[in-house]
């Protein structure tokens, strides 16, 4: 598939493996952050032991921002504390998840859950990420007029339709 992104940004995913207090599962799991840049580390290393919680790198992703979601971009940005959704889904493998997406966009962030089964969670916006996405809005932003669209009147010309026939009655 050809993407139509206007510019894309390299992340790295860092992700939490809580250990859960139910008889169901064994640990909970969510992503905690994000970080500019290509990491060189291996998908699903360790990076740290506390306690029942265990940090792991994701892996790494590319944020890709379209000219078309610049409103979306902005909202993000002007809501005082920008994100970053970030959606992984489950596999059948040694690792419940692989890192699907990130991204700035939080319609798209939103559409993420619509699988049901993926695990989506907003984290915080590195700086980075902030100027950068700012930078693009700026670039690339058109304001468009909001215009309500009037409904029609029915046209009674227009025959009605029963079973694949015209109703004459």
């Amino acid at each position: 598939m050809i993407s139509t992104a206007l510019a894309r940004i390299p992340v790295g995913v860092v992700v939490e493996r809580h250990k859960a207090r139910s008889a169901w599962v064994d640990f909970l799991w969510r992503p905690v952050a994000v970080f500019a840049g290509k990491p060189s580390a291996a998908p699903w290393t360790p990076l740290g032991t506390e306690a029942e919680t265990a940090l792991f790198f994701a892996g790494g992703a590319m944020i890709e921002l379209h000219r078309t979601e610049t409103t979306n971009y902005r909202d993000n940005l002007a809501s005082g504390a920008p994100a970053l959704w970030v959606a992984l889904r489950p596999v059948a493998s040694e690792r419940p998840y692989e890192l699907f997406a990130v991204t700035a966009d939080p319609a798209e962030g939103e559409a993420f859950t619509d699988a049901g089964s993926n695990l989506v969670e907003a984290v915080p916006m590195p700086p980075d990420i902030v100027r950068a996405v700012a930078q693009f809005i700026a670039v690339h932003h058109v304001e468009r007029p909001f215009v309500k669209r009037r409904r029609q009147p029915a046209d009674p010309t227009l025959a009605c339709r029963i079973d694949g026939r015209e109703n004459r009655e």
